[in-house]
């Protein structure tokens, strides 16, 4: 039988068939090659995994759905690089399942907010964000001022293990005691307060 384009077309399960090969083979092509890149599967020097405090954060982050107004991603163009600072490069999200890349941008890019602000500040605006931001459309958090409890951070810790984060069992066992008398808006500030802290101080 010969494949031209009609016979293609008329016959749905060989074009089904094509259509997947075809999509397959370029999916090889650019996925393979990842995994084969370093720098794309090691953390940047010197990075480590979320303490205890900072896990919760992120956790509380993602939970409140932070991610669907702030992207943690600058692309390598100078309109972002000179806004936001040094561009996002993979190994400095190895520890985070899963990564909170994204584009949508209703509000700013958090990628390089660590140390830009005082953790006050931070309060006053998850609390009432116009008392900072006049023209912020940013909904008040101000419920999130209480306790963590934190009664399954040895287990989530642990399955992050698991999974090749470098805990040690001594971290993992100490974890409760650092979240005491902490609340969750703690939790959030201390992680927002690390974020692109480690790729700043390398490209410094």
């Amino acid at each position: 039988m010969k494949l031209t384009h009609d016979t293609i077309e008329r016959k749905t399960g060989l074009l089904i068939a094509l259509v997947i090969f075809v999509v397959s083979i370029g999916g090889l092509v650019e996925i393979v090659p990842l995994f084969f890149q370093k720098d794309l599967i090691e953390p940047v020097a010197g990075l480590k995994p979320y303490e205890p405090l900072r896990l919760v954060g992120r956790d509380i982050y993602v939970r409140e759905g932070c991610y669907n107004c702030h992207s943690q991603m600058i692309r390598p163009f100078r309109s972002e690089t000179e806004r936001y600072g040094p561009y996002s490069v993979a190994g400095e999200f190895v520890y985070d399942r899963p990564f909170q890349w994204g584009s949508k941008r209703t509000g700013p890019d958090l990628a390089r907010v660590g140390g830009r602000y005082s953790d006050e500040w931070h309060r006053l605006h998850f609390e009432d964000p116009r008392s900072v931001v006049p023209e912020s459309n940013m909904p008040s958090y101000a419920f999130l001022n209480r306790s963590i409890g934190g009664a399954d951070i040895k287990a989530r810790m642990s399955a992050l293990k698991m999974l090749g984060h470098p805990y040690s069992q001594a971290e993992i066992d100490s974890a409760p005691a650092a979240l005491k008398d902490k609340t969750e808006l703690d939790a959030l500030i201390a992680y927002l307060q690390g974020l692109g802290t480690q790729i700043k101080s390398i490209k410094g």
